[in-house]
């Protein structure tokens, strides 16, 4: 492997070195690339790293981790962590001066602002356009062979590492296979932790078997993330039984129309039948005939809801099936609409006469449970299912079976995978995250057409993650966190350390004058703060200060610059003209 820390070793002063590797030939730049490629300061490799082995390599990656699932950031306790901490604390007499070092951890800090994307609707413009600029770029040969099987959406035929949980759940599952109703099933985890692909396994296996057999088993998936009202679900449940039905009358009626069309010719062939006569066999192809004219779709809206679940009721119970409902993300739909749809699923088995109904639930929040009803509660959760975080060697495992689909044989170099499961161990063992650093890392090599994936496409890679996160998470912030945070930057540009609550709200109220906007209490003001430190942006720690009571002091826990252009893009936070004055209310108090 090449050492590329060499290459990523730029000193602040000099702009041109850090597009060349170690051999001094320049690389390929692309114009729209969201982060520079200098590799996070949090895991960064030393400078021998080619002479290690991949193990090596893991154990010097999370050596500051202490485990390889241990996640980042504050202490249960509300203690910050220290490792990662740039600023230094400077003297009052120092306000107005530019820290000399903004670096924040997991970015190098040298991000280009003009690679931001700021503005969702707007298009690049390039320099030059010109003809065949698709044949340029499928000039390079593809490293991929099939990029889906990195997505999450792919459900892979084996699942590592999943094996209890999959028995579990098909020894759960297979009394539908018996015709008799399964126990509902609540399935725990933190993402990327494989519950959904583990169910949608498991789900299809349970119909195939179902089909070779012969017993009518069907599975419905309903992402309660999207799909998250109570008519939402009865409405798009309902119309996917009705299109099941349809396609059943269908199948019967080519069936009984062969039927009668050979009754007719020889009476010998209802002999094996439940008809005794031509007529009989007319009387229930009329019959089905008008149960498929009744079929009415639900609409997404203007139906009463009882209307809503008595047409899945109805469609549900047209004809003998076992039917297992998977909802993923069930605690959005509990959020956002209360345990109604819970409580009328879970209860529907005692009025059914044709059909028998299971519920297999997804979270990611253990606690949801806590605000059912207990009568749902307790026909809810009759089996559940923990899904532990991979560790690194786990995480290696996946990686290893997907790259073997997605990618052309001996693209990856031997340090990708293991730097990949790296990064995503230290962060909840999400797979997710590790599926999507390595897909991306491919794109990005593909992009520099370079014939392999190597460490360099895996940090830059990182980093355009985490990113692209920041930007979205800021770029969709209302209007009053936007302020607040606002005005936390312009402290800690301002070589503020230490910024306490009432800093922020002295400024905030500073930006909302400015533009015009209502003033929130500092009450308020702290709970936006405390909103933020949940999302990751800033970090908010309380503070003793003994006789003088408890403070917040916060810092960004975000690239300085990035966010601040990612704010400033924004129409009414873009109004403050100079916001530079504002700093001196530190001291108006």
């Amino acid at each position: 492997m090449t050492d590329d820390s060499t290459s990523t070793e730029t000193p602040a002063d000099e702009d041109t070195d850090d597009e060349r590797d170690v051999s001094g030939s320049t690389e390929h730049r692309e114009p729209d690339s969201d982060v520079s490629s200098n590799p996070d300061p949090a895991v960064e490799a030393p400078t021998d790293s080619g002479d290690r082995s991949p193990d090596e390599l893991v154990d010097a990656t999370l050596s500051d981790e202490g485990s390889p699932v241990e996640t980042g950031g504050s202490s249960e306790d509300g203690t910050a962590a220290s490792e990662g901490d740039t600023a230094d604390n400077s003297p009052l007499a120092d306000v107005g001066t530019a820290t000399a070092d903004r670096s924040v951890d997991g970015f190098s800090g040298d991000v280009d602002l003009d690679d931001l994307d700021l503005d969702a609707d707007s298009e690049s413009e390039a320099d030059e356009a010109s003809r065949g600029l698709f044949d340029d770029l499928l000039e390079g040969e593809p490293i991929f062979e099939n990029k889906e099987v990195l997505r999450p959406s792919y459900t892979p035929h084996k699942l590592p590492h999943r094996e209890d949980q999959i028995n579990n759940m098909a020894t759960i599952l297979v009394t539908a296979l018996r015709g008799d109703t399964p126990s509902n099933i609540l399935i725990y985890g933190k993402t990327g932790t494989g519950k959904t692909a583990s169910a949608k396994f498991v789900s299809e296996e349970l119909e195939t078997t179902s089909r070779k057999y012969e017993v009518p088993c069907e599975v419905e998936y309903i992402n309660c993330e999207v799909t998250d009202t109570q008519y939402r679900v009865l409405a798009q449940l309902a119309n996917k039984f009705i299109d099941k039905n349809e396609e059943y009358i269908e199948e019967r009626l080519d069936e009984f129309e062969t039927l009668r069309d050979e009754a007719a010719e020889d009476p010998d062939a209802l002999a094996d039948s439940e008809f005794d006569s031509v007529a009989g066999v007319e009387t229930e192809i009329r019959d089905l005939e008008d149960d498929l004219e009744e079929f009415e779709p639900v609409p997404m809206t203007g139906w009463p809801t009882d209307r809503v679940y008595q047409t899945f009721f109805d469609a549900v119970d047209y004809h003998e099936r076992v039917v297992v409902i998977m909802l993923d993300e069930i605690d959005k739909l509990v959020e956002k609409s209360g345990d109604d749809t819970l409580y009328n699923l879970s209860r529907m088995n005692s009025e059914l006469e044709n059909s028998r109904v299971s519920i297999m639930g997804i979270s990611n929040d253990l606690k949801f449970t806590d605000f059912l009803d207990p009568r749902v509660k307790s026909s809810l959760g009759e089996e559940e299912i923990v899904f532990p975080p991979y560790d690194a060697t786990q995480l290696r495992d996946i990686l290893q079976h997907r790259s073997e689909i997605a990618f052309k044989p001996e693209i990856l170099t031997d340090d990708v995978i293991p730097l990949c499961a790296a990064f995503a161990a230290r962060e909840h063992g999400d797979a997710r995250r590790a599926l999507d650093l390595l897909r991306t890392a491919g794109e990005l090599a593909e992009r520099d057409r370079t014939e392999n994936v190597e460490e360099k496409h895996v940090r830059h890679a990182q980093e355009k993650i985490e990113l692209d996160r920041v930007v979205e998470v800021v770029r969709t912030l209302p209007t009053q966190s936007k302020l607040v945070l606002y005005a936390t930057i312009l402290l800690e540009k301002n070589g503020v350390h230490n910024i306490n609550t009432g800093e922020v709200f002295n400024i905030y109220k500073r930006l909302c004058q400015e533009i015009d906007a209502d003033v929130l209490t500092q009450r308020r003001v702290t709970d936006l703060i405390s909103e933020l430190d949940m999302l990751g942006i800033v970090n908010a720690v309380v503070v003793s200060k003994g006789r003088y009571g408890r403070t917040k002091e916060i810092s960004l826990s975000v690239p300085l610059d990035e966010t601040e252009a990612v704010l400033l893009s924004d129409s009414r936070v873009g109004e403050v003209e100079d916001a530079q004055p504002f700093v001196q209310a530190r001291f108006d108090n």
